[in-house]
């Protein structure tokens, strides 16, 4: 018989487990012990180290990133966008995250400065720079960049990011981001440019109409903040957003088909007269807004950077410069209003005129002439014009007084009231300081200087029936909430009265029509009566302050029977063949008159112009 194989237990006998208290408390111990590696952690976490964490967590998680409000459009009368909004972004990064650690490559800054550099446009050695400062978290690579440059830029992180997973390639554009900063535009280049400006690249309104009106275009900025891990957002983090507020949209007077056509004539004529330069303004005779304010040369504010910084003003508003004959309206007007003449007051013109210890003449040597007070003024007599403001006062010191007063009415030596930076008052001396000269030669527009705009405006205060209206470029807004605010009304002044401004209206219809005597044959329109004057003045040189070279003028409007446009035009030294207001000016107000009564669609004349009687036969 066998005996039992070893250790079983013989037949009977019963089995017997180990106790388990042993293993029990082998267990609790365990767990005791990581137990209390954790709580040693945590502690050190929560408490020891917890302030040191903290920052890391927020610097490395939370982004805290402006966001632009939309800027106002600027438009014309009829809502065609002047001056625009286009998407655009900043390109900017966290150069914290550009660190070996975070990419896996010892230069990453320069790596990726070498394939941003291309798109963004900048250069690469300044780039890397920005990157390579891993104490900071922000830094701005470019302004306003396309959203074509982004979505490369978004192309080139996606291919790093799978070489990276293939372990291909390192991802060194992880701490690229965008903010979004619209990019200021204006659809027509360099129309309208010298009164609208331009906003600088840190998006203020830095000249025109974007400067004075920046504060409604402009609207309010917004914040958002929120998680980021890797470059890329967090979306189950959350985040808290202030929104931003867009700016207002503007709508000015202007006619942006006018504003063409009056930029246009300009430009051409300041080219063929080899001029400095020109300008043209076109106003609304009944309403004081401006329909058109165009200058040559000009500038393309989406461009203004590479413009030459002299050309970046407006100098139809910002330019003093003595208006010659187109003035002897305001010496006319003094006088008829005054009582001391009439359009049919025979004025004789000597060829010289001695006065104040010299001569004064007219623009060209002749013998007496016999003129009306109309043919002084179609002639655009100096002398004849001497005589006539002369009868104001008794005394010279009181005629210069009158005339001061009718001078300063019109708006001479005072802004418009448009508002605009930089706009001279021009110069109107008190009459007390008037020279021995100036008393003669202000009746004729030499020794007082105006802008562009205070010249327009004397004529369309004789067109509105002697009642002058502040002028005005913006018509209204549209606010965020989409409604629309007309802008106040313009001031209202009485200058003379309507019986005045109808006498003037003839004799500035005379110097249009009449064949013999008047100097405004090239502004006549088929169909409409015009009134209007030329000028040609000597003009002062600024850089030296002596008088070299001219300026061509002519001021007009039409229809003359019932008035609604005026359109003045000034050219700087012309050095061609030509200089007389008249023979410049004169046809590029006939082109810019036409083209506006045309787009306004106002009515031909409903009856010929009458030429006033100009000379008088002194035997009768």
């Amino acid at each position: 018989n066998c005996s039992p194989a070893a250790g079983r237990p013989a037949a009977g006998e019963q089995l017997r487990l180990t106790g388990h208290r042993p293993r029990l408390r082998l267990i609790g111990i365990g767990l005791t012990l990581v137990t209390l590696v954790f709580t040693v952690r945590l502690v050190q976490v929560q408490a020891v180290d917890a302030a040191s964490y903290t920052e890391q967590a927020a610097v490395n998680r939370y982004l805290t990133l402006p966001i632009a409000a939309r800027r106002g459009d600027i438009t014309d009368r009829h809502g065609t966008a002047l001056a625009t909004t286009v998407d655009a972004y900043d390109i900017v990064a966290d150069p914290s995250l550009f660190t070996a650690e975070h990419t896996g490559v010892p230069d990453a800054p320069r790596q990726a400065a070498a394939l941003l550099a291309p798109i963004l446009g900048e250069d690469e050695e300044r780039l890397a720079g920005l990157l390579d400062n891993p104490d900071s978290q922000y830094a701005l690579l470019a302004r306003q960049q396309t959203p074509q440059a982004w979505r490369q830029i978004a192309d080139l992180r996606g291919a790093l990011a799978e070489r990276s997973r293939r372990g291909t390639g390192h991802q060194v554009l992880t701490g690229v981001f965008r903010e979004k900063n619209p990019r200021r535009v204006y659809p027509g280049g360099e129309l309208a440019a010298g009164l609208l400006g331009f906003v600088n690249s840190e998006g203020d309104g830095a000249a025109g109409l974007e400067s004075i009106l920046d504060p409604q275009l402009a609207g309010r900025d917004g914040t958002i903040r929120y998680a980021q891990s890797g470059g890329r957002r967090v979306p189950t983090a959350g985040s808290t957003e202030q929104p931003a507020v867009p700016g207002t949209d503007i709508e000015l007077t202007i006619d942006r088909d006018i504003q063409w056509a009056a930029a246009d004539a300009i430009a051409r004529q300041v080219e063929d007269s080899v001029a400095d330069s020109g300008y043209v303004i076109v106003q609304d005779v009944r309403s004081g807004e401006i329909l058109a304010m165009a200058s040559a040369p000009g500038f393309d504010p989406n461009g203004y950077g590479a413009a030459d910084p002299s050309l970046l003003g407006n100098p139809a508003l910002q330019d003093a410069y003595e208006p010659g004959s187109t003035s002897k309206l305001v010496s006319m007007a003094a006088v008829l209003e005054e009582g001391v003449a009439t359009p049919e007051t025979h004025v004789t013109v000597p060829g010289r005129l001695p006065r104040a210890g010299r001569a004064f003449f007219d623009d060209h040597d002749h013998d007496t002439y016999h003129l009306t007070l109309a043919g002084v003024m179609a002639r655009s007599s100096n002398i004849g014009t001497i005589l006539a403001t002369e009868r104001l006062g008794e005394t010279q010191e009181e005629a210069n007084r009158v005339l001061h007063s009718y001078l300063r009415a019109f708006g001479f030596g005072r802004t418009t009231g448009l508002g605009f930076p930089g706009e001279t008052p021009g110069i109107l001396a008190a009459p007390g300081d008037w020279d021995s000269a100036q008393q003669y030669t202000i009746p004729f527009g030499q020794g007082v200087s105006v802008n562009a705009l205070q010249a327009t405006s004397v004529f369309s205060t004789v067109a509105n029936g002697g009642e002058r209206i502040t002028p005005s470029v913006v018509r209204g807004t549209v606010g965020p909430d989409g409604r629309w605010e007309a802008a106040p009304e313009p001031e209202r002044e009485r200058v003379i009265g309507e019986g005045t401004a109808r006498r003037l209206t003839e004799m500035l219809e005379t110097v249009v029509v009449d064949e013999d005597w008047g100097t405004g044959h090239a502004a006549r329109i088929p169909g409409y009566r015009v009134a209007g004057k030329t000028g040609t003045s000597n003009r002062v040189d600024p850089e030296t302050g002596r008088y070299n070279g001219y300026t061509a003028s002519f001021a007009g409007f039409a229809p003359a029977d019932e008035p609604r446009v005026t359109v003045y035009c000034a050219i700087q030294n012309p050095t061609g063949e030509q200089y007389y207001g008249g023979q410049l000016c004169g046809p590029v107000f006939r082109e810019v008159m036409t083209f506006a009564l045309k787009a306004l669609s106002v009515p031909p004349s409903g009856e010929e112009p009458r030429a006033l009687p100009t000379t008088f036969d002194p035997e009768e």
